[in-house]
């Protein structure tokens, strides 16, 4: 079974690494949900998995809803040229229209820049297909752009309790495109998921750091969280996904 861990640094990645996941997806600030990674970021992530597992980045040029303008998608464009040069092994992309079909001009034409850096280049859609109106159909058509993989919970708030969805993805897949599962994931999760033929999954394993500073003023946080805050991926938590993946 595949593991897929997300990480937030090259220290995350050599750790993703070094504890047998066989890809990264990497990107910055998870607490708003990921969004597209620096290039000094893929760089250094380059240098620290030294070829280990695949690096898949994740463009997402802001946070928030996945209805992106013209120039918001002419800046991922350039966020995948840049990346894939870098040499990632593949992009995470998503686009929808407002009422959550997905958006098939965008998307292509993302799918089509990053394969006319890398004609090899591996295309996953993300999460974004959990806030589609329906993710079977959403199967379909990225199976008809060439798509890879789809990253799902399977449109619930965790994968244990979309499983059931997750499944008739599967299955709707007929192999043409791999269904992996993420969204609130557990590793006590994971055979559970492969019971119910799902045969990849992905998850943050991130545990809050401990903060360096006391009485730190916020410096923007528009929910009031804790400034000093960040997360650090958990050694502990992958290697226990590795084991549970087999």
């Amino acid at each position: 079974m595949k593991l897929e861990i997300a990480v937030v640094s090259a220290e995350g990645a050599g750790i993703a690494a070094a504890e047998g996941a066989d890809r990264i997806e990497l990107c910055s600030s998870l607490e708003l949900g990921g969004i597209t990674p620096s290039q000094g970021l893929m760089e250094a992530a380059v240098e620290q998995v030294g070829g280990r597992l695949e690096i898949h980045p994740l463009i997402r040029c802001r946070p928030g809803d996945f209805t992106y303008s013209a120039a918001e998608l002419d800046t991922m464009e350039r966020e995948i040229r840049s990346l894939l040069m870098q040499g990632a092994h593949g992009v995470v992309v998503g686009a929808l229209k407002p009422g959550g079909k997905v958006d098939v001009p965008a998307t292509r034409r993302l799918a089509e820049c990053a394969r006319n850096i890398d004609a090899s280049a591996q295309l996953t859609f993300h999460r974004a297909i959990d806030q589609g109106s329906d993710p079977i159909e959403a199967v379909e058509v990225l199976a008809g752009l060439g798509f890879t993989r789809v990253l799902s919970s399977g449109q619930s708030g965790s994968v244990g309790e979309g499983l059931d969805t997750l499944a008739s993805m599967a299955r709707s897949s007929g192999g043409r495109l791999e269904i992996m599962a993420g969204g609130g994931l557990r590793t006590t999760d994971i055979p559970a998921v492969q019971n119910f033929g799902i045969h990849a999954v992905h998850l943050s394993a991130k545990q809050l750091a401990s903060p360096t500073a006391s009485g730190a003023l916020s410096l923007g946080a528009w929910n009031r969280t804790d400034p000093a805050a960040y997360y650090v991926t958990d050694a502990a938590v992958v290697r226990a996904a590795r084991l549970a993946c087999g």
